[in-house]
């Protein structure tokens, strides 16, 4: 039966591209691509004749049908503009189509822009979310970011020239000034990777021009908070007030994130402290 083979290619450098992906774009007859013109770059690059045709999102589900009748002849590779095909890109509804009428789907990996920025971000890689383009409207797109406020991994986002400097400062106003790697035309003639602060990198890009791939740092978790001579003198000074010890407490967990429980035994120790001293001044 033929395959459907999903064929990563370049983000930027046409070099970037592996050999197994070269052969299946030959051996294919038929090559769906998203953009017809940068991947003709690529094939021309390598002298691959393969019959091509367009696939992208205002082409379905015409096309859709089309693409999946053919595979009724002859293996047929998707393509995307750039990187891994099914990642923000319409290749995805081809993927789930050609499964769901049990047509082998094969992945070719190769280049993603994501994984390309992750790794040279200099952020912690153990976890990340992708989010994609974030939404064009202001208000969505800050209910988006509001919804990653808690997110502990690193956070990747796709962003467009003229949209660049609006997210930025809703990703600042949301989220705070945290760590970022603005990635900007990865593996290309101008590529540039800066790390800094948010703050900092809208103050960099002036004239934000490219492709824009960028990783935010995720929630830092809180430092554990610990039992100072301060945190003792502000129990001391509530006992010696006469404040209940369950108010006590309870007040000052709320300032300094300590646990009920272990402030009910620096209560206790101090207590037994005062205690003591009373006693042994009547002695």
């Amino acid at each position: 039966m033929p395959s459907l083979y999903i064929v990563a290619t370049p983000i930027g450098n046409l070099e970037d591209i592996t050999l197994r992906a070269l052969r299946v774009l030959r051996e294919v007859k038929l090559i769906a691509a998203e953009d017809t013109r940068k991947t003709r770059r690529l094939l021309n690059a390598y002298d691959i004749k393969t019959p091509m045709t367009s696939f992208y999102e205002y082409s379905k589900p015409a096309k859709l049908e089309y693409v999946l009748d053919f595979l009724s002849q002859g293996d047929v590779a998707v393509v995307s503009e750039a990187g891994t095909p099914g990642v923000s890109d319409p290749g995805y509804e081809l993927i789930v189509a050609a499964q769901e009428r049990g047509i082998p789907v094969v992945p070719v990996p190769g280049p993603s822009a994501i994984i390309t920025a992750l790794v040279v971000s200099g952020l912690p890689t153990d976890r990340f979310a992708y989010i994609g383009f974030l939404p064009v409207k202001a208000s969505a797109r800050r209910k988006v970011l509001e919804s990653l406020i808690d997110e502990p991994g690193t956070i990747i986002v796709l962003e467009a020239p003229h949209r660049f400097t609006a997210a930025l400062e809703d990703i600042l106003a949301v989220l705070g000034d945290r760590r970022i790697a603005v990635c900007r035309e990865l593996t290309k003639l101008h590529e540039e990777i800066f790390r800094g602060t948010i703050s900092v990198a809208l103050a960099h890009f002036t004239a934000p021009r490219g492709e824009f791939t960028i990783a935010i740092e995720g929630r830092k978790e809180k430092s554990k908070s610990e039992m100072t001579q301060d945190v003792e003198k502000r129990l001391s000074a509530l006992q010696l007030a006469g404040t209940p010890a369950k108010a006590a407490i309870a007040a000052v967990a709320e300032v300094t994130g300590l646990s009920k429980k272990e402030l009910y035994q620096a209560w206790l120790r101090l207590d037994r402290s005062w205690e003591h001293n009373r006693d042994a001044s009547r002695a």
